[in-house]
Parts: C-alpha cells; structure tokens; sequence
C-alpha cells in the first residue's frame, strides 16, 4: 500500500517515472544496480535488508544515486546513521505529500532534504569528525535492538534477519557493551526512550 502511495504521488509529475519497484532491501540493491536510477526512496524498517544497508550497498554500487528514507522513524541516532550510509533526504510518513514532492524535486537537483528536527541532526552528522560517532549502533545493531525491545527471542531474531543465533548473541553482547547496558530490560527501556518502538 505504501509503494502504491508512493508511485501515485511521483507519477503525478509528468518529469518523473518510476523504473522498478522492491518488496525488500535484498531486491531494492539488485534493482538499483541494474536499473541504476536517479532516485531510490527506501524505507528503513525493510525485511531481510534494512534501509541504512541497503543504502551503504546502493551508494557503493550506483555513486550518482540520491537516496530518500521515507520512514515512521524519528531518532537521532537513525539519522546519524542514514547520513553516515549516504542518504540525502529523510522524510516521515507522518508529513504531508507535499514534503515528499519537496524532497523529491530536491534530490532530483542533486540538494539535500532533510524535515524538521532531522535537519540538525543530520547537519551535526555530515559536519562531524571521523570517530565522533564510535558508539553510535550500526543499521544491523539498530534492528537487533528494535527486535529486542519487541520482545523477540533470539532465535526469532535470526530468523527475522536471516544470521545465525551466535551472530544475535555476539550483537546483543556489543549493543550492551556500547551503550553500557546491564541487561535485556535495559536494551528495552533504551529502545523506548530512543523511538525504536515505532512502527
């Protein structure tokens, strides 16, 4: 329904077309690679591949693309990470169309878009110095903490994100280590305080 939404609002310009569509981040790299667009608009809760990954791997492989996050999200240290990834242009489902064809039109000028309070987030992120950002979670680290807090076990985890159970246990232990966390009901409150419940 999103990506109906989504392809009604940028065929609405006649300057604009949509060359393929993706059901998940692992196809949204594929097609970005073969297709090689101007723009991917991905979100970032995406199965088998999340949106900051599949962002780092559409960048690597198609340079010249722009990349919108069109998300629920709305956390710093998401932003941070999408910036850190390549993305240019972050907009909330909760905004009005109009935001979305801003940013469109925006990043197909090759400029930036960024709404709201994600703007200074995202300014700090691009103006930061390398290792300024050390203890900020990874993308895979992010989704392991948004299962957690979902109350996922770690054989639910990897099997949502497609690694073995050691490899949930060994991001569990460096999640708790980097934010320095004492337990899984620690993880759980970080993730309500930080907006990683939202859907």
């Amino acid at each position: 329904m999103v990506r109906a939404g989504v392809r009604c609002i940028v065929e609405s310009d006649r300057n604009w077309s949509v060359v393929a569509e993706a059901a998940d981040g692992r196809e949204a790299i594929a097609k970005a690679i073969a297709v090689k667009p101007d723009l991917a608009i991905l979100g970032y809760s995406l199965p088998l591949v999340d949106g900051i990954e599949a962002t780092r791997q559409i960048r690597r492989w198609v340079p010249n693309i722009e990349v919108l996050i069109f998300t629920m999200h709305d956390n710093e240290a998401l932003v941070r990470e999408l910036v850190k990834a390549g993305a240019r242009g972050y907009v909330r489902k909760s905004d009005t169309e109009q935001r979305l064809v801003s940013a469109i039109k925006s990043l197909a000028n090759h400029k930036a878009y960024f709404t709201d309070g994600a703007l200074q987030t995202a300014i700090r992120a691009m103006a930061a110095k390398p290792g300024r950002t050390k203890q900020t979670l990874t993308a895979r680290e992010q989704s392991v903490v948004h299962l957690v807090a979902e109350g996922r076990s770690n054989k639910q985890i990897a099997a949502s994100l497609d690694i073995g159970v050691k490899t949930v246990e060994t991001y569990r232990l460096a999640i708790r280590r980097k934010l320095d966390l004492a337990s899984t009901a620690a993880i759980v409150r970080y993730a309500v305080r930080n907006n990683f419940m939202q859907a």
